[in-house]
């Protein structure tokens, strides 16, 4: 079996209503694909890297599945300490170099693979099958072993996203019943929708490209009056020209020491700032490392900057 590009979904905003959609809980992991066929299985990622050996547990795949052979797609995750997915941590499972270091990384990152569809199975390939009849059949080969399990679908995605905001996960995934499986394809078939948080923060610094920033550095105040460090930004919905007047305003501020109390590792072309201005961005939550997750700007705020505050436990 050869690997393939899997299908993606496209982002959007809006919730789509009806009975031809059903909702998925996005997870926040890594993109799996399982293939066997009927002698051996091989795993590979959405970009048709080869991840067998690094998740040793996905291989025993007759007990977690019936199916004579199949190619299954689905995500790994890993759970944080919150109990929730962690993506930091299974990309320690993703990105490991030495096989070696398997064993034990099995026992302190334990990960579940959750499955979402087939595209083979038995002999017959699925893509052309609606994704109801492709659900049905996943239904039939996979059975719960602990850590394989098959990802429920709900008909209300307006209530389905409405608990992951509640339970701060990533978001969810809306799909046609009468979908196919295009391979390597983002068609309007499946729609991501993220759930993304609002937070304004503290400009502490700025990267350049040539003569204009490219990225700023962002902060945010604790309880003592210190700056700490959260995380840079440089995409987002501040056109080029309030870019270049930012700039401008940011090397007025320019200071020889960094301003947060944790230092980040930045590039030589960082600029130091007096803590002036602020800008409101979205984000997806907050690494193991508590640095902002995926961040991009959505204007430059008029909110003080003393008021832009560490949000309760996160540690200083």
């Amino acid at each position: 079996m050869e690997p393939v590009i899997p299908m993606e979904p496209k982002a959007s905003t809006t919730i789509p209503r009806g009975t031809e959609w059903i909702g998925q809980i996005k997870w926040d992991g890594v993109r799996l694909l399982t293939y066997w066929d009927g002698i051996g299985v091989r795993l590979f990622n959405r970009r048709r890297k080869e991840r067998t050996w690094h998740y040793p547990e996905l291989t025993a795949i007759k007990s977690y599945c019936t199916a004579a052979s199949a190619i299954l797609d689905g995500e790994v995750v890993a759970l944080g300490q919150d109990g929730k997915p962690s993506f930091s941590r299974v990309m320690k499972r993703d990105g490991i170099r030495r096989p070696e270091r398997v064993k034990e990384l099995q026992r302190t990152i334990p990960i579940a693979y959750l499955i979402f569809d087939v595209l083979y199975c038995n002999g017959e390939w699925l893509g052309e099958r609606p994704f109801r009849d492709r659900e049905e059949i996943l239904s039939r080969i996979i059975f719960p072993n602990g850590y394989c399990l098959r990802v429920v679908s709900y008909s209300d995605g307006r209530a389905l996203f409405a608990a992951v905001k509640e339970q701060g996960l990533e978001g969810i995934v809306m799909k046609r019943l009468d979908s196919p499986y295009i391979l390597g394809g983002k068609k309007d078939y499946w729609l991501k929708i993220k759930n993304y948080h609002d937070l304004v923060a503290v400009i502490g610094g700025f990267t350049l490209d040539g003569s204009r920033a490219n990225a700023l550095l962002l902060g945010l105040y604790d309880d003592r009056g210190s700056l700490h460090y959260v995380g840079r930004v440089g995409t987002g919905r501040l056109t080029q020209e309030e870019w270049r007047s930012l700039t401008e305003s940011l090397r007025l501020l320019q200071i020889p020491d960094r301003p947060f109390a944790n230092g980040p590792r930045v590039s030589p072309s960082a600029r130091w700032v007096k803590p002036r201005f602020t800008v409101r961005i979205q984000h997806l939550g907050w690494t193991d490392d508590y640095l902002l997750r995926q961040p991009s700007i959505q204007e430059v705020a008029d909110i003080p900057p003393r008021e832009c505050r560490l949000a309760e436990g996160i540690p200083v």
